[in-house]
């Protein structure tokens, strides 16, 4: 019994404490903002309606103000309530109009200003993108489509985006627009991606870390895995999707494959993680893609 008289003192303690601090920073953040405003307490009083004396009680941090009236204070003061109530709200007046302005921007310029912020903070920048990188038959497609079902978020595939942006296939956008106007129309489809999601999974072609800038931006915006098989199974897929260019009429095809790999295995190194589907099964493999995702806390996992 005097056990539990004892700890309901102690709660009851913290709670005097807590409060006591509250009122003690409530009163410092309204004498702060008035006198920043250079506005005397008795303007104060006439544009909020509360007493000269009750206001004094208040900055002093003697009154024990109600909502009501503290709200009819803020709106004095052109502040927000919980500016005036939270422990690391910042009552400055350009911090006060700086919220404002961005409250009444629009979503693009909203965008753009939190981009803007975190530019320091690269893990933020990425925001819960993944992207999967590799040559071309490591499964990218497959396991990307089976880990973003898996975590209930979407799944893009680059090349499938471009298409649908410009309205014809791939391969007469190489036609029309040649190489370098692939390249361009890769980067600003990553950008589209990235304004409409923070949370999601993409798959990109193979050659795509050969254009240094566009391989700078997927890696500013997206957590990067680079998704490995032997150059075998590289061979072996391809041709599983019904594709026999690779080794049609090329007997060297494999040591070209070969060849690829080692040219750009030193820019897939620099994936933030990898995951190799060597003699792997399918779902062995998206397991590990998503055992790899949480690992590193690309993506929150989140309940049903």
């Amino acid at each position: 019994m005097t056990q539990n008289l004892e700890i309901q003192q102690s709660e009851t303690d913290r709670e005097v404490d807590g409060g006591e601090t509250l009122i003690m920073r409530l009163a410092g953040r309204v004498r702060a903002v008035r006198k920043e405003l250079g506005m005397p307490r008795r303007e104060l009083s006439e544009r909020s309606g509360v007493s000269p004396r009750y206001l004094a009680q208040l900055e002093s941090g003697e009154g024990n103000i109600s909502v009501l009236l503290l709200q009819r204070v803020a709106a004095a003061l052109n502040t927000r309530i919980e500016d005036l109530l939270s422990d690391t709200g910042d009552t400055s007046r350009e911090a006060r109009q700086i919220a404002q302005l961005y409250q009444n921007a629009g979503s693009e310029t909203q965008g753009k200003v939190r981009r803007m912020l975190v530019v320091q903070n690269p893990h933020a920048l990425r925001a819960q993108r993944v992207c999967l990188i590799g040559l071309r038959g490591a499964g990218k497609s497959t396991l990307g489509q089976k880990s973003a079902a898996a975590l209930n978020i979407p799944f893009v595939e680059l090349k499938s985006e471009i298409e649908r942006r410009v309205g014809m296939p791939a391969s007469e956008i190489m036609e029309l627009y040649g190489q370098d106007g692939y390249r361009a129309m890769e980067s600003e489809a990553i950008e589209a991606v990235v304004s409409a999601h923070d949370r999601l999974i993409m798959s990109v072609g193979g050659g795509i870390v050969a254009q240094a800038k566009t391989f700078s931006l997927l890696k500013t915006y997206f957590h990067t895995i680079w998704v490995r098989t032997s150059p075998a199974e590289h061979m072996a897929r391809v041709r599983a999707q019904g594709d026999l260019r690779p080794m049609e009429g090329n007997p060297e095809a494999m040591e070209q494959l070969k060849a690829l790999l080692a040219a750009r295995s030193h820019l897939y190194e620099t994936a933030l993680a990898q995951v190799d589907t060597s003699n792997r099964p399918q779902q062995s493999s998206v397991n590990d893609v998503l055992t790899t995702i949480a690992k590193h806390r690309f993506i929150e996992q989140r309940g049903p």
